[in-house]
């Protein structure tokens, strides 16, 4: 299989750390941008799949995450770890009146679904604020590559990536094993 020209940009672990800390999470919507973010980078959600999360999609206790009508209106079962778990716990505890009523797990102040386009923006804007190289390129889909990357690094089960994103295709699922390569190519290089 030919090498795309084009890898995708996955965020190293300082760069997820810088950009996690830029949401000032005091405040609604850069805190619930902090979950989606986290939630992204732990289930490689797309976008449109974190927006329309709603609060019975995720079980708090055992952190099963259910995702409807994904792309091709697919649906696949995900797992979030504990300690996302438990910031989405506290963030249940303290949405606004108008939020707690609504059928969205991390909505607007009013309580209606935040729109992808809000989501680019906010993550490209928190990539700039944490001083991301190619920030260009950073956006919902990067925390969704990221994901990809780790988990393969992780099992070097091309499969399992595959299930978790949701690829009924496993050719599209490959990117990752090229991105893996060039690290290894780059680290044997340098020895």
């Amino acid at each position: 299989m030919a090498r795309p020209d084009k890898l995708p940009k996955i965020l190293t672990e300082a760069e997820t750390e810088a950009l996690l800390s830029e949401p000032n999470q005091r405040y609604f919507g850069p805190h619930r941008d902090y979950l989606y973010m986290r939630v992204m980078l732990k289930a490689g959600l797309r976008a449109s799949e974190a927006t329309a999360l709603r609060p019975e999609h995720l079980d708090l206790m055992s952190g099963k995450l259910s995702v409807r009508e994904g792309k091709g209106a697919k649906d696949r079962t995900l797992w979030i770890g504990e300690e996302v778990l438990g910031e989405l716990r506290e963030w249940t505890d303290r949405r606004t009146e108008e939020a707690e009523t609504s059928e969205f797990l991390l909505p607007t102040r009013k309580g209606t679904e935040v729109a992808t386009s809000h989501l680019r923006r906010s993550v490209k804007r928190y990539a700039r604020d944490a001083d991301i190289e190619e920030v260009d390129r950073v956006s919902p889909h990067t925390l969704r590559h990221t994901f990809a990357t780790r988990l393969y690094r992780e099992t070097g089960k091309i499969r399992l990536v595959q299930k978790a994103l949701g690829h009924s295709d496993l050719s599209t699922t490959m990117i990752y094993t090229h991105v893996v390569d060039e690290e290894l190519e780059t680290a044997l290089k340098g020895l």
